[in-house]
């Protein structure tokens, strides 16, 4: 973090900071030394409702040159109402599409960006190891610290339970997920785009729960000495159990690594707010809506992959908040078009006797059915890319129960795929991260020794056992393992 000393603006080279404008600015630093930087800021586009914004800034500084990288700035009140707010990223990359001459030593740069994402079995053999490497791990099944040691013997119960089930899905659209092949063509398109923009980079695809995992990534990564890194997580919006799970990974990785620890590295966290997103989203909607009979009459459904309500309401999860920002903008863009149909928004795939984020998709179906809504047109908001949840839950489960509840007119927008106007976002939103790029771990000392208790490990271990033991054989757990793998 710096603080408002630490670079003061002698001379503005351009009068106002507008919409989609860059800004330079000459600073000078406390030290006495000058240097250009320039300011990108982009901002929501209803305009009626413009906020004032205290800008928090972090930087990094070169050890070689002493030349600051840049900073990022963000609204630190940015959670909910998003609109009219601006994002700013500082540094010295680009100017208006073009590139500025950078120092030697920029040039130099070997530049990755890593794409994350969930993975999918591509073989109906794959499917009970990867349900194991789901619920494995503890940012989907959350487990009392007590019980962690649990965690894997669980995992394995329920994969083998559900693997006859989720196998019948698979089987029901090909015999596998098409996501990693998906990922693959958005890796090469990305990598094409910024291409275009002038950026070279190499492009990796890291999924959470099957090949290539993140780890195979991050060491290709190491081997091949990448010098700035861009994390781009492919879910929209932020989620502990998606994004949050990803990066939990890669702080473990970096953190016991002295190469990975100091490198730069900017993680984008969620971009459903980015102008390119929601155009895109929009430019998909409009479309589909068009081959209705009646389009004006569609109720636009937007189903989202939903999250325990514990996430939001004990972990704070931003999820939920993120989610119902990203439709109110995706609206507002479609308003803004003259499309004025009516939309709600739903959560699909619950699992378990917990509480979910409501309303279900399932039961909203049911209900706009009996409320008369007669074509309905269904938006997969949390995905970029067709999987199980789009494919088989939305198409067939979906569809089915959507027209057996009395609506007659079905349609689904496809997910954003490699949508041009969608990647050149993508493009873009790395350009713009890269600036901000900074080590995780930047220490170089000693990692910390833990000074484990082994008789107290042990009265954990017996405790934790009694207790589980207990809970296994009540009803209630019975109960809960069932409605869990079933």
């Amino acid at each position: 973090m710096i603080s408002t000393k630490s670079w003061v603006p002698s001379k503005t080279l351009l009068p106002d900071i507008v919409h989609g404008a860059r800004k330079e600015i000459l600073c000078l630093r406390s030290s006495g030394t000058r240097c250009l930087k320039y300011v990108s800021c982009h901002s929501s586009s209803n305009k009626s409702t413009p906020q004032a914004s205290l800008v928090i800034c972090s930087s990094s500084i070169d050890g070689r040159t002493g030349l600051s990288w840049g900073s990022f700035c963000q609204d630190p009140s940015f959670r909910r109402n998003t609109v009219g707010q601006t994002f700013c990223s500082v540094g010295s990359w680009t100017y208006d599409g073009a590139a500025l001459e950078n120092p030697s030593h920029v040039m130099e740069e070997k530049v990755g960006v890593l794409l994350l994402n969930l993975g999918g079995p591509e073989t109906l053999n794959d499917v009970q190891p990867f349900l194991f490497n789901l619920f494995a791990d503890p940012d989907i099944i959350r487990l009392p610290r007590l019980f962690r040691f649990l965690q894997r013997p669980l995992a394995k119960l329920i994969s083998v339970l559900r693997a006859p089930k989720s196998k019948e899905g698979y089987a029901a659209i090909g015999g596998g997920s098409p996501l990693r092949e998906i990922t693959d063509k958005q890796a090469h398109a990305l990598k094409t785009a910024l291409e275009t923009k002038g950026l070279s980079a190499n492009i990796y695809v890291g999924m959470r729960y099957w090949y290539p995992f993140t780890e195979e990534a991050v060491q290709q990564i190491k081997r091949d000495r990448i010098t700035r890194l861009v994390v781009l997580p492919l879910y929209p919006q932020f989620s502990i159990s998606t994004t949050g799970s990803s990066i939990r990974v890669l702080q473990h990785m970096f953190r016991e690594d002295a190469y990975l620890s100091k490198l730069p590295v900017s993680i984008i966290n969620s971009w459903y707010q980015r102008e390119g997103y929601i155009k895109a989203m929009a430019d998909l909607i409009e479309k589909e809506l068009q081959s209705f009979s009646e389009p004006e009459e569609v109720m636009i459904f937007f189903s989202a992959h939903g999250v325990p309500v514990s996430y939001v309401e004990d972990a704070g999860d931003p999820y939920r908040d993120q989610m119902e920002d990203c439709i109110f903008l995706i609206m507002q863009e479609l308003k803004a078009r003259e499309i004025n149909n009516q939309h709600t928004l739903a959560y699909q795939s619950r699992v378990g006797p917990v509480q979910w984020l409501k309303p279900y998709t399932d039961e909203v179906l049911v209900e706009l059915g009996q409320e008369g809504v007669r074509s309905l047109l269904a938006v997969p908001v949390s995905f970029v890319s067709e999987h199980i949840e789009t494919l088989e839950e939305i198409d067939m489960e979906y569809k089915h129960l959507a027209l057996e509840s009395g609506i007659k007119n079905w349609g689904r927008v496809p997910a954003l795929g490699v949508t041009s106007s969608f990647i050149t976002d993508l493009a873009d939103a790395v350009i713009e991260a890269l600036p901000s790029a900074t080590a995780m771990y930047p220490s170089t000392g000693p990692s910390e020794v833990v000074d484990h208790d082994p008789f107290q490990y042990l009265i954990k271990i017996f405790s934790g056992s009694i207790l589980a033991f207990i809970l296994l054989l009540s009803s209630k757990m019975v109960m809960a393992v069932r409605d869990l793998v079933l």
